[in-house]
């Protein structure tokens, strides 16, 4: 006999993605909304520093924060990769603990697949 499927339960969640301009950033960003992989992303300027190669680095990034279900990962993480230009790009994904009822809900609703 099988066993009736459920769906996993909605994680909220912050996944964190710099990029190297504003254009790539606002590109990214459309498209993960456009897709319901994100119900929202912020961007903010910002200076990196890091070491690549064996070399110090500082550059001019560009932040995403991309507010989503973190059941969506992989999809987003696949997504932002075939749209990246950095050779590694940075995707770090950090769950909500607590955040305003209605605020989580709109996101979950946002981010369900179609």
């Amino acid at each position: 006999m099988n066993s009736p499927q459920t769906s996993a339960p909605h994680t909220p969640g912050v996944v964190l993605v710099t990029v190297g301009s504003e254009a790539e950033a606002q590109d990214l960003g459309h498209y993960l909304v456009e897709t319901h992989l994100a119900a929202c992303v912020s961007l903010m300027p910002l200076q990196s520093i890091y070491r690549w190669q064996g070399e110090v680095q500082r550059d001019q990034e560009w932040q995403l924060v991309i507010k989503t279900d973190l059941n969506r990962f992989e999809d987003l993480s696949v997504a932002i990769r075939q749209r990246h230009t950095y050779d590694l790009p940075e995707i770090i994904a950090l769950p909500i603990t607590q955040g305003l009822p209605d605020y989580l809900q709109w996101m979950l609703a946002e981010t369900r697949p179609s």
